[in-house]
C-alpha cells in the first residue's frame, strides 16, 4: 500500500481491520515494514485510535513505538494457536473497536499472511461471516494471487471456530455466544500412512499445546516419538480384526436429540488393503492427547521434515481421522515424492466418552442463544 510516499506491506481487510507484515528495525527493515514508517502512517491516519496485535512468538518490540497500544497473542509460525486464544483475541478486538467508532485494529505476524490470516478470518467469522467467506475475503484483500491462508490446519481452525459461535436466528448480534469445547482426552492407538512410495520408514512426533499459567503462548510438549515401518507383508500381526469404538450423539441430517450410542468400526487389515504400501505404528500403550495436537512426520530422526498436521481432539467425531495430501501442512517436494496417488494419513483412536461429543449444530445453538438473549 502506497501512503504518503511510503510503500508498505499493509492492507485494509475492512475499514477498521488492517493486516500487515512485521514492523522491523535495523537491517530487517530492508525487507520488512520499517517501524518508523508504519508508526508515521498510523499516526497520520489514525492518531490515538489504533491498537497493534503482534502474533509472533519469535519477535517482539517495545510497545512504546505505538504509544503502548500493543497486545501480543503469540503462536508458532505456520502453526495454529489454542482455540481459547482465538476467543480471547476476538473478544479483545471487539472490545477495542466497540469503545470508539474511530478505533482500528492492526494485526501482524512476520510475513502478515498465515497467522494474521487465521486470526483476522476468525474475527470476521465472529462478526457473522461464514468461515469460507471470511477466508475468501482475506485472500482477495491481502494477497495478489488469492491464496490467502494456505496452511490446511490454519484453515481447519477457522472452521472449528465457526462451529463454536451462536448467533440469534436472522440477526448477527455482536458479540455472539461462544461455547468453548470441554477438554477432551483421546487415546491414539495406531498411526497408518496408506499408499506410500520411495520410503521404508517415517518418524512421527506427537505433541500437544501446553498451557502455562501467566502466559498466552502455549508451547508444544512432546508426548511421543516413534517410527512407522512397513506393514503387511513385512509386518506380521494377529489375523484377528481390530475394532474401534466411538459415541455418536446425533444422526446426520436429523435434529431430534437422541441418547449417545456406541458405534463399532472394524479395521480388518485385510490383505487387499496392503496392495498399497503402508507404513504404520501400533502403540503398545496408547498415547493420550488432549486439546490442540500436532503430529510432525520426518524422513530422519533429526531433520528432514516431510509434513505435519494439527487438530483439536474435541472435534474428533469417531475413532478414525483421515487426512489426504491436501489436508496436510507444508508438504514439500520430498513429502510429495513419498505419497502415492491414494495416499492417506489415518489416525485410529480408542473409544471416546460422553464428554467428547461435538458441539451442537448451528441451528440448535442459534435456538439456545436466542433464548438466552431474550432472557437478558
Amino acid at each position: 500500500m502506497l501512503v504518503a510516499g511510503y510503500d508498505l506491506d499493509m492492507t485494509y481487510i475492512t475499514d477498521r481491520l488492517l493486516a500487515m507484515s512485521f514492523p522491523a528495525e535495523s537491517m530487517r527493515a530492508v525487507y520488512r515494514n520499517p517501524m518508523w514508517q508504519v508508526k508515521s502512517v498510523l499516526e497520520m491516519r489514525h492518531r490515538g485510535h489504533y491498537k497493534v496485535y503482534n502474533l509472533c512468538i519469535e519477535e517482539s518490540y517495545d510497545a512504546s513505538h505505538f504509544n503502548g497500544h500493543v497486545e501480543r497473542y503469540p503462536f508458532d509460525d505456520n502453526h495454529v494457536p489454542p482455540i481459547s486464544m482465538i476467543k480471547e483475541f476476538c473478544e479483545d478486538v471487539h472490545s477495542w473497536l466497540s469503545s470508539d467508532p474511530k478505533n482500528i485494529a492492526v494485526v501482524h505476524c512476520m510475513a502478515g499472511k498465515g497467522r494474521t490470516g487465521l486470526m483476522v478470518s476468525c474475527y470476521l467469522v465472529y462478526t457473522g461471516m461464514s468461515a469460507e467467506r471470511a477466508l475468501q475475503v482475506y485472500a482477495e484483500k491481502r494477497t495478489t494471487n488469492n491464496e490467502g491462508v494456505s496452511i490446511a490446519s490454519q484453515r481447519r481452525y477457522v472452521a472449528y471456530w465457526e462451529n463454536l459461535l451462536s448467533f440469534a436466528k436472522g440477526v448477527n448480534i455482536i458479540p455472539p455466544y461462544v461455547k468453548l469445547p470441554k477438554p477432551c482426552s483421546r487415546e491414539l492407538q495406531h498411526v497408518r500412512l496408506y499408499d506410500t512410495v520411495n520410503i521404508d520408514q517415517i518418524f512421527v512426533v506427537v505433541s500437544v499445546l501446553q498451557k502455562i499459567p501467566g502466559q498466552r503462548y502455549a508451547p508444544p510438549a512432546e508426548v511421543s516419538k516413534t517410527c512407522c515401518r512397513r506393514i503387511g507383508k513385512d509386518h506380521q500381526r494377529s489375523n484377528k480384526p481390530r475394532y474401534y469404538y466411538s459415541f455418536v450423539e446425533r444422526q446426520e441430517g436429523k435434529k431430534e436429540v437422541v441418547e449417545p450410542r456406541l458405534v463399532v468400526q472394524m479395521d480388518t487389515e485385510s490383505s487387499i488393503i496392503y496392495q498399497k504400501t503402508c507404513l504404520g505404528y501400533y502403540y503398545e500403550k496408547p498415547v493420550q492427547v488432549t486439546g490442540d495436537v500436532r503430529l510432525i512426520f520426518y524422513e530422519k530422526l533429526i531433520g528432514g521434515r516431510l509434513f505435519y498436521v494439527c487438530f483439536n481432539t474435541a472435534f474428533i467425531t469417531g475413532s478414525l481421522l483421515q487426512f489426504s495430501v491436501g489436508d496436510l501442512d507444508k508438504v514439500g517436494k520430498r513429502g510429495l515424492s513419498i505419497c502415492g496417488p491414494s495416499f492417506c494419513l489415518e489416525l485410529f483412536f480408542a473409544p471416546s466418552n460422553g464428554n467428547c461429543l461435538m458441539p451442537p449444530s448451528n441451528d440448535d445453538r442459534a435456538d439456545d442463544f436466542e433464548l438466552i438473549h431474550n432472557q437478558m
